[in-house]
């Protein structure tokens, strides 16, 4: 898997703590920066690739990630 979409993140040099919340609620910081990065996309798609069970990650908590495994799931 090319990982070189990384070094474009908005994360990319940032606190990586910013990026695993205690909560949901306490996610939306991680969520603002998502918001604005131009591999949003990449970085979504490698962390439901990868099944990532924590942190935030294309702008979705865990479990944002599992809904949307589901959905895909009853599409496919």
């Amino acid at each position: 898997m090319n990982l070189s979409w990384r070094t474009k993140a908005a994360c990319h040099g940032l606190d990586p703590q910013a990026f695993y919340p205690e909560t949901d609620e306490e996610a939306d910081a991680a969520k603002q920066v998502c918001a604005v990065c131009p591999v949003q996309g990449a970085c979504l798609e490698y962390a439901l690739t990868r099944r990532e069970k924590e942190g935030v990650w294309g702008g979705c908590t865990e479990r944002e990630r599992r809904r949307i495994i589901r959905q895909r799931r009853r599409t496919a």
